[in-house]
């Protein structure tokens, strides 16, 4: 056990050794194993975004076995889906790899301005296929947040007392918020906080913009002078947002984009001392060469083998 690995841990001082024993499995997993960074593939956009939307780019990923194949070969840390591709490829992918099964999700058949997930999933669903966790996405802004807020509260309950790790998805999203708000510094940062208060173990949210929604926000942050002006500031501030980096935050890589756009993200969370990366559709849509290549890079820039100023 690497002392990283053990200082994060430590972190965890409510939860009981089979959490702590999952968690340390996502850790110690892949090819950045003891290093206290993590890249996770996650598949749930078949689900959020309608299969030709997601898959057609790049066609073997319409099988779920594509995806186990793909986090195993690239040497991620976890792979995370819906019921059902992890139902599809569970049995045949036993033990290589950690799984966190995404226990909500919604679809786009409907334009919704405050957007909502059903419960497609359970923690018993995530013991039987073998899971170290679950994940869940609350909407920050949206004016059904509440409700969800008390959900994942029931089921982070149920998912620690039987050993299991939390991830929450915290998207703002929804009609309290502008769309350029969604990714705003003060609203990343503050649904970091709430992911955390909640009893997240590792908190996923987008990569933050410059911009800053609220007007009482902004007083402070013009105040306090808080640095915000490069994305690595902006990482920095995130992660201490989330109890002064005391909880795991990892960032979504969102949609696909150029390898030089994707690298110079990744370069700019590991310098503001970020936890890492959930890479779906920048992985999944390429050819299965150039994700492998594409994850790779990634993989060392957080190994520090390539210089984040690079």
């Amino acid at each position: 056990m690497q002392p990283r690995i053990k200082e994060i841990l430590s972190w965890y001082g409510s939860d009981n050794p089979g959490t702590l024993t999952n968690l340390a499995r996502l850790l110690n997993h892949g090819r950045l194993a003891g290093t206290g960074k993590l890249v996770i593939l996650p598949v749930d956009q078949g689900f959020e975004h309608g299969p030709a939307r997601s898959f057609a780019s790049n066609p073997p990923a319409y099988d779920p076995h594509y995806h186990f194949e793909l986090a195993i070969a690239s040497g991620c840390n976890a792979y995370a889906a819906p019921l059902g591709f992890l139902e599809a490829g569970a049995r045949d992918f036993a033990g290589e790899i950690p799984l966190i099964l995404k226990v909500n999700d919604h679809d786009v058949l409907l334009d919704e301005a405050d957007p909502t997930q059903a419960l497609t999933g359970s923690v018993q669903d995530a013991l039987r296929l073998g899971c170290v966790g679950i994940g869940f996405t609350i909407y920050p802004g949206s004016a059904h947040r509440l409700e969800m807020y008390q959900q994942i509260r029931a089921y982070a309950e149920e998912a620690k007392r039987n050993g299991l790790v939390v991830v929450i998805w915290s998207y703002a999203r929804g009609s309290g918020l502008s769309r350029t708000g969604e990714t705003a510094i003060d609203v990343v940062g503050y649904a970091a906080q709430i992911a955390a208060q909640l009893g997240a173990h590792i908190i996923k949210v987008k990569l933050p913009s410059e911009h800053i929604e609220q007007a009482a926000a902004r007083q402070v942050y013009e105040k306090m002078q808080i640095p915000i002006a490069t994305l690595s500031d902006r990482v920095r501030h995130v992660v201490q947002c989330t109890f002064n980096g005391r909880r795991i935050v990892i960032f979504s890589g969102g949609a696909t984009a150029t390898d030089a756009v994707v690298l110079d993200e990744i370069r700019a969370i590991q310098a503001g001392g970020g936890f890492g990366s959930i890479v779906g559709r920048n992985s999944f849509q390429r050819p299965r060469a150039e994700a492998l290549k594409l994850l790779e890079q990634i993989m060392e820039i957080y190994q520090g083998k390539i210089h984040p100023s690079k």
